[in-house]
């Protein structure tokens, strides 16, 4: 069986970032799929941040039915949600608590088809693959003995980067606590009890008049981003970007200082990289995920790559490989319109049945 896994489609968002809405890649990914007999879409399939659901299913149910249409009858896609996704297992999450405690979510539970029939949403998604078979695991999935795949939004309740996520969730974690330490010591109940209240305000919002702010706020951020790495090429900074870089590392102490952290003032691209690796490792480590290999998306950085630390991409005390696809956005801000460039979208990671998991790229062109 070959299994190619993609990520971070963000299908539905604005300023049409999302490169599977363009005729040219989705033909391109469906070619590559020749001969691949399960399709992992690995979180943030759809963007449900940027306005209502509607909308975004809207934009996304064409695309996932191409995808169905191209692996046909004897193909399956396994669906796993993320940060940016996540309304979708939602409702799921909230009916299986009632009456009762619900069981432990472990680290794969696959829908039935009555609970996957029970929400409107994944209803449409599943009618939309079809002739494909749907698969809804949460949350993440097994894929051989030794590889397992999530998303890998849980680092964001352990990452040193200040992003808007970690902050929230760094208050949040005052309230619900700090996710337990140590090898197996968390489940996936922990990670999400900070997670979920923050998603549902974020869904909520998506769903307001004035739910088109997330869009403006990521490439507000994208921007601020470039001048605090200071990735300006030529162009000095303004005064005002040069008080923010003076201030930004203020801040980041202040808020360590108030408990929110631990958080670091280094965003530059190594760091970045380094930070949601040590991440995902530690999600990996306190989970007790004991594959030798963990495909992970969320961060859009694809690796490991030609040029990439090798030792960056191993769980300490684990030794399981890391491995990430990239993403599936048009981010030239990240990837510098380089097809070689570590966020340039269009890769997968593909899985036979023996070899080690290997990273691809399927698509090269992005108009």
């Amino acid at each position: 069986m070959r299994t190619t896994v993609i990520s971070d489609l963000h299908l539905g968002a604005h300023r049409a970032v999302d490169v599977l809405r363009r005729p040219g890649p989705l033909a391109g990914l469906r070619a590559a799929l020749a001969g691949t007999d399960r399709l992992v879409l690995l979180g943030d399939v759809v963007e449900l941040r940027q306005g209502p659901l509607r909308d975004a299913l809207a934009a996304a149910l064409p695309v996932l039915a191409a995808l169905g249409e191209t692996l046909g009858p004897n193909g399956e896609i396994v669906l796993v949600t993320g940060n940016h996704d996540h309304h979708l297992i939602a409702p799921w999450l909230e009916a299986r608590a009632v009456p009762d405690p619900p069981p432990p979510l472990g680290l794969e539970r696959r829908l039935t088809v009555r609970e996957l029939e029970r929400v409107p949403a994944l209803r449409a998604i599943r009618d939309a693959v079809r002739p494909a078979r749907l698969v809804v695991a949460f949350p993440g999935v097994a894929l051989r003995d030794d590889v397992y795949a999530l998303h890998g939004h849980y680092l964001d309740r352990v990452t040193t980067l200040p992003s808007f996520e970690r902050l929230a969730l760094g208050a949040m974690a005052r309230v619900v606590g700090e996710v337990p330490e140590g090898r197996g010591a968390a489940t996936a109940e922990d990670f999400e009890a900070g997670l979920q209240p923050l998603y549902a305000w974020m869904h909520a919002l998506a769903q307001s008049p004035a739910g088109t702010w997330s869009a403006g706020t990521q490439k507000t951020s994208a921007s601020t981003w470039k001048v605090l790495a200071g990735d300006l090429g030529d162009r000095r900074r303004s005064p005002r970007e040069l008080l923010l870089t003076r201030a930004f590392p203020l801040a980041v102490g202040a808020l360590n200082r108030a408990r929110i952290g631990p958080l670091s003032a280094d965003i530059s691209a190594p760091e970045l990289r380094r930070a949601g690796l040590g991440a995902i490792g530690e999600v990996v480590w306190r989970l007790g995920i004991t594959a030798e290999h963990v495909i992970f998306g969320h961060t859009h950085r694809a690796g490991p790559l030609p040029g990439d630390h090798r030792h960056e991409w191993l769980v300490p005390g684990t030794g399981a490989r890391l491995w990430n696809g990239g993403s599936w956005v048009d981010e030239p801000v990240f990837s510098g319109g380089d097809p070689d460039g570590p966020y340039f979208a269009g890769r997968a990671v593909v899985l036979d049945d023996d070899a080690p998991p290997r990273l691809e790229r399927l698509v090269a062109a992005l108009d």
